[in-house]
């Protein structure tokens, strides 16, 4: 393992802007015991709905040494996702982070090419990158590196940005200088996002229930059939939901991102109603080959407009 130096980390961050990244920070590679704990009540509790893939690897998610051995380092990126323009209201909604290409192979390369071009500073150290499909608490680990807080509805929020950004990570054993922890808690009174969810899935001390969550509904769910009393709540949402954050006083912060793989398919900007329900699902995959709704799938999509009230 090769040990940086003090002034490293001020390097670190100057290669992530170099690659896109809009805001990079570090924390020391440590479990993550009350993080642990809070996860496993919420298994318990059974909040995360059919997800079951949470309960599994519960040991990696605490500790990054069991994902990278020797890791000293856990480096968090946020890659602003905000649109320019958003869809109009009457149409079947779809998720921000959605509208460009998959968030998950962007961001994945852009580790990729982010660790290569440390190695070329630093030497031969090991690291993994994370982006949203491991068992990475990716919001803990940049709350600890002075990111932003989780706000109440379960979500980073950012002073400067808001909260619509991804969170990649990266663990290394290279040793590095890390940032101070956000502290402080800035959502106050504020019930905005609490009041705004029509499912009832945001509760008190910042726990979601994921399995009454629009999100969850329309994404993770694989049955046939949605709740029916979703068909009353959903605010025609047909694949994610931004209503927490839309409604979230920091987010007036938000400024429209500068990530051409981001811009909108064109398609998610003007599909009616009558669109989504001829559209074939040879043309769907034609359109949304590298679109996240490849993730619920046509037959998922096709379910999820059932929603949709006019």
């Amino acid at each position: 393992m090769k040990k940086a130096l003090p002034e490293t980390s001020a390097l670190i961050k100057t290669i992530a802007s170099n690659h896109g990244f809009d805001q990079c920070a570090i924390a020391t590679a440590v479990p993550l015991d009350e993080d642990a704990k809070r996860l496993e009540r919420w298994l318990k509790n059974g909040y995360h709905g059919e997800m079951h893939y949470m309960n599994n690897h519960f040991d990696l998610r605490v500790d990054p040494t069991k994902l990278v051995p020797g890791a000293k380092s856990v480096i968090t990126l946020l890659y602003n996702y905000y649109p320019e323009e958003s869809q109009q209201h009457d149409l079947p909604k779809i998720a921000k982070y959605a509208y460009g290409e998959d968030y998950h192979l962007v961001i994945r390369k852009k580790l990729h090419i982010f660790l290569e071009s440390i190695r070329e500073k630093m030497g031969n150290i090991e690291g993994r990158g994370f982006v949203d499909s491991a068992p990475v608490l990716e919001r803990s680990w940049a709350q600890r590196s002075g990111l932003g807080w989780i706000g109440k509805n379960g979500n980073l929020i950012n002073k400067k940005m808001g909260s619509f950004f991804f969170i990649a990570t990266l663990i290394t054993d290279l040793e590095l200088e890390p940032d101070a922890p956000h502290a402080m808690d800035h959502c106050g009174s504020c019930s905005k996002c609490i009041d705004a969810c029509p499912t009832d899935a945001i509760l008190i001390n910042k726990t979601i229930d994921a399995s009454r969550c629009i999100s969850y509904f329309t994404i993770e769910l694989k049955s046939k059939d949605l709740p029916e009393q979703l068909k009353s709540n959903s605010e025609n949402w047909i694949f994610g939901c931004d209503i927490c954050q839309d409604v979230c006083p920091w987010n007036r912060f938000s400024k429209p991102h500068h990530h051409p793989e981001l811009e909108p398919l064109k398609e998610l900007m003007q599909f009616s109603i009558e669109d989504w329900m001829n559209l074939k699902e040879e043309k769907f995959k034609e359109v949304f080959k590298h679109s996240p709704l490849k993730r619920t799938g046509f037959e998922g999509i096709k379910r999820n407009l059932r929603l949709y009230q006019g």
